[in-house]
């Protein structure tokens, strides 16, 4: 299964998430077969104020074990986590093997 994980940073957490952001590519190096895509979430000043990633798990067990083992879910930098499941029918350009055909689409 595919997820987006949108994950907003508490309020003044930027320093926090600067001081263990080490320890988050550390932990994201680890499971780079799951991560889809990542990156940071802007705010209009161009500060860090959240994560966005697709990642693919088997189920949303897998998910939440990699979350609970998240540096910025244990030192609470991200405040508001919010998860969907997703299909990717698109990635760089290219079709995946799941264009044209979607779950809960038959005969569409």
């Amino acid at each position: 299964m595919q997820f987006i994980i949108k994950a907003l940073d508490g309020e003044g957490m930027l320093e926090k998430r600067l001081e263990v952001r080490h320890l988050h590519f550390e932990g994201i190096e680890r499971i780079l077969d799951h991560v889809i895509c990542a990156g940071a979430i802007l705010d209009e000043d161009g500060k860090i104020k959240g994560s966005l990633l697709v990642m693919e798990y088997a189920d949303r067990k897998e998910l939440d074990e990699y979350l609970a083992d998240e540096i910025y879910v244990k030192e609470h930098v991200w405040e508001t986590i919010e998860v969907e499941t997703m299909t990717v029918a698109i990635l760089d350009g290219e079709k995946t093997k799941l264009w044209p055909s979607f779950p809960g689409q038959a005969g569409k």
